[in-house]
């Protein structure tokens, strides 16, 4: 059972803090994007830390749980949090997501999705992102795009 479940059984749909990390991969001045199951938008790739995990734990395992690959280099790109990144999902459950954004230098294995968590993956122009994009990302997006623009 996630961290994040067995919160819910305790405070029901409440706000909480949802500590994350969100890894980012750029090929050909595109960023790779996951659409949701939950909710049908585009969304960073990544998810929230269970028990015990670091970021860097977290991001390995959501990039391989997600993504199917396995994270060698990378580096941090930001954090973020607060109102703006506040979230309610269709379910009702509201969370206040906090974490760091890493952009994803090299991986091993080829990117297959994991039908479970995401419907699709596909690669979208940083400044062209789909109309349906997930709201509490949407802060991050300048941060990735100011770093990439500045070590690529």
């Amino acid at each position: 059972m996630s961290y994040i479940n067995e919160i819910r059984k305790k405070v029901g749909h409440d706000p909480v803090f949802m500590p994350c990390s969100c890894g980012v991969i750029m090929e050909n001045d595109k960023i790779l994007l996951q659409k949701r199951t939950d909710d049908g938008t585009w969304a960073l790739n990544g998810g929230s830390l269970e028990f015990g995990e670091t970021f860097d734990d977290a991001l390995k395992r959501e990039m391989r749980e997600e993504l199917g690959i396995d994270v060698i280099d990378y580096e941090l790109i930001c954090y973020f949090g607060g109102e703006i990144t506040h979230h309610i999902y269709p379910n009702k459950d509201e969370v206040y997501p906090i974490g760091l954004v890493f952009y994803i230098k090299k991986y091993l294995g080829e990117i297959t999705p994991d039908y479970d968590e995401v419907s699709e993956l596909d690669w979208f122009s940083i400044d062209r992102l789909p109309d349906n994009f997930f709201d509490a990302d949407l802060s991050i997006i300048p941060k990735i795009k100011e770093y990439y623009q500045n070590n690529k």
